[in-house]
């Protein structure tokens, strides 16, 4: 079998987005095709170049799925590959699902995605579609597991984060307080994990999302 194909890994590491997982799709996934790249932003750097393109500084909504759509793209032409994205639908693409099938990422013990390098700050700007079955890159355990502290589980200031339940109306509420410091700099939960603080993702990335969510 076939490794994936090394301009793949040059076209995304020229627009700062790397492989964060790789899986074998079932026949009903995507048909006429056989193997899934999920794609994500690369850090440190990711920030300073998106800020710098045509989609962020024209001024007009929603610069970074418009850009993702338009850099996933072409790198889909250049390799022959099929784009999917996440904020594409109805219908949704089910990515968290293939997050989890690519063995690169799990449930955390407050239920949101942990990802073997970008921890909680983990995101997926889109994914390429191969019709070839290419060997997948090796993957490793899950963080959570040895993280002894898991300080994950009680950093948000309203507990609206739990295995069982995400309590969104409570989140949304305290974002709306005055010098929230979630706003500021992005969700306290996921700045806490140890992963995420290696990361390098910026603050400022961080509250343009929360922008957006809040």
């Amino acid at each position: 079998m076939s490794p994936l194909p090394p301009a793949l890994y040059d076209l995304a590491a020229a627009h700062h987005l790397t492989l964060s997982g790789a899986l074998h799709l079932a026949s009903g996934d995507v048909p006429g095709h056989q193997t899934l790249v999920l794609l994500s932003p690369a850090e440190p750097g990711f920030w300073p170049h998106f800020t710098t393109t045509p989609e962020y500084l024209d001024g007009a909504r929603d610069p970074m799925n418009r850009w993702s759509t338009r850099v996933i793209t072409a790198m889909a032409d250049a390799l022959g590959a099929t784009t999917l994205f996440p904020f594409s639908g109805p219908p949704w693409q089910p990515f968290t699902d293939w997050a989890r099938r690519s063995g690169r990422a799990w449930p955390s013990p407050v239920g949101l995605l942990v990802h073997d390098a970008a921890g909680l700050m983990i995101s997926y700007r889109g994914a390429l579609a191969f019709a070839d079955r290419f060997a997948l890159p090796p993957t490793g355990p899950r963080p959570c597991d040895s993280c002894a502290d898991q300080p994950c589980r009680s950093a948000c200031p309203v507990e609206a984060l739990i295995p069982e339940a995400y309590n969104v109306p409570a989140c949304k509420a305290d974002l709306d307080r005055p010098g929230n410091d979630c706003r500021a700099r992005g969700c306290a939960v996921r700045r806490v994990c140890p992963l995420s603080q290696s990361y390098g993702r910026r603050e400022e990335q961080s509250a343009f999302h929360m922008g957006y969510f809040g």
